[in-house]
């Protein structure tokens, strides 16, 4: 018997289409509010001196790469795995091995981080439109969603089936793993949603847009990379399905967001934690501590969407103990300042980076996940630091 597996309430389509994911509406609608508060004026301040620094910016696109995919066509997404190096004991270093935890700077030349840059490009502009209602913020981020998805001349083909490849392996096809390279889409569509009614993003250009993610999540949940990264046990197996929410929800494919919510508890929730609240496929990485993290990140973000769909599933339990709370609880004990020298498995490098986001993910799930969850805004509040000029409470 599993307790508190799902509880579900009915709201209206019309109040889910218009509803943010990752972020709050209200919370964003108070803020505009309050510009000026001293809460958030620095922020504010901060995030409009880097929407006027785009302004001037050439829009990325998936044509201006150095290299050319397998495909022979431009246009496909192409990036490269970020553990893997040339093998020394190759005369031409094929095909490449992996180094786990340490990053080939070659990943920087082809589409992974350009696809990050435009995404976070698109979600600064949306924000500095939304909170001045200044229409020079949103046409430039049209004007980046327009070169990135939608020219022809210049888009993005809606698949990933060149992302993180191997050179050398594979005939130079992507691999699974590379479902990972888009989850910065997921936060980019909340502020798209905050363009609705711009006059640069017309409807034409909404409904363009919508069909684009409504073909890459096709792609995503049909191509054998995709499926092959639903079927995975860890981190990657949790982004899979934040995607695959966030995607059908922009889409109007609210079926296919609800399914795999309703599968989350027992497919990701009950497998990836142990009893005492471990995470033992993270735990086996060189970066323990940081994927550990990462992956309850993932789960915050679908716990946030569920509940735009009236579902309630981050206290989902197993019969053996398994969930989500144990394991964020499992992790706490090391934020302290003695953490690294405690913390009993292998994590290379960024602990107190990891210590950080994990204050942040506290302190959302004590806000807009678990209310009755104090303990979580306490840790926050000793050992969090968010810098006045960080847009952390702009949004949360």
């Amino acid at each position: 018997m599993k307790k508190a597996l799902l509880t579900l309430t009915v709201l209206a389509a019309s109040i889910i289409t218009e509803a943010q994911s990752i972020w709050d509406r209200a919370h964003l609608e108070d803020v505009r509010m309050s510009l000026g508060s001293p809460e958030y004026r620095m922020a504010f301040e901060t995030l409009i001196r880097q929407a006027d620094s785009l302004l001037d910016a050439v829009p990325l696109s998936v044509m201006q790469k150095e290299k050319t995919p397998a495909s022979g066509d431009k246009h496909d997404y192409m990036s490269q795995a970020r553990y893997f190096w040339p093998d020394p004991a190759s005369p031409d270093g094929l095909p490449y091995i992996n180094r786990d935890g340490y990053s080939n700077p070659e990943i920087y030349r082809l589409d992974r981080y350009p696809l990050s840059e435009t995404a976070g490009r698109v979600t600064t502009l949306a924000l500095a439109y939304f909170f001045t209602g200044d229409e020079k913020y949103s046409g430039k981020a049209v004007e980046f969603l327009k070169v990135w998805f939608l020219d022809e001349k210049t888009r993005m083909n809606p698949s990933l089936e060149y992302a993180q490849m191997v050179p050398g392996h594979n005939g130079g096809k992507g691999r699974q793993y590379g479902i990972l390279d888009t989850y910065s889409f997921v936060e980019m569509l909340d502020a798209v949603c905050l363009l609705e009614g711009s006059a640069a993003f017309r409807s034409d250009d909404s409904e363009a847009l919508k069909k684009w993610f409504s073909e890459l999540l096709e792609w995503i949940c049909t191509s054998e990379q995709g499926m092959a990264e639903a079927a995975t046990a860890n981190n990657h197996g949790t982004a899979y399905d934040a995607q695959v929410i966030a995607f059908a929800l922009y889409s109007g494919r609210e079926d296919i967001a609800r399914r795999i919510i309703e599968e989350f508890p027992e497919k990701r929730i009950f497998t990836q934690i142990a009893p005492d609240g471990s995470q033992p496929a993270e735990l086996s990485r060189t970066r323990s501590y940081h994927y550990s993290q990462y992956n309850l990140a993932h789960f915050i973000d679908i716990f946030l969407m569920s509940a735009k769909l009236g579902y309630d599933i981050d206290g989902s339990t197993s019969d053996d103990g398994r969930n989500f709370h144990n394991a964020l609880g499992f992790l706490i004990p090391y934020i302290s300042e003695d953490g690294r020298e405690r913390w009993p498995y292998e994590q290379i490098d960024g602990f107190e980076e990891v210590s950080q986001n994990l204050c942040r993910d506290l302190y959302k799930t004590a806000m807009y996940i678990s209310p009755e969850k104090a303990e979580y805004l306490s840790v926050f509040n000793r050992y969090g630091r968010v810098e006045p000029s960080d847009r952390f409470f702009l949004l949360f």
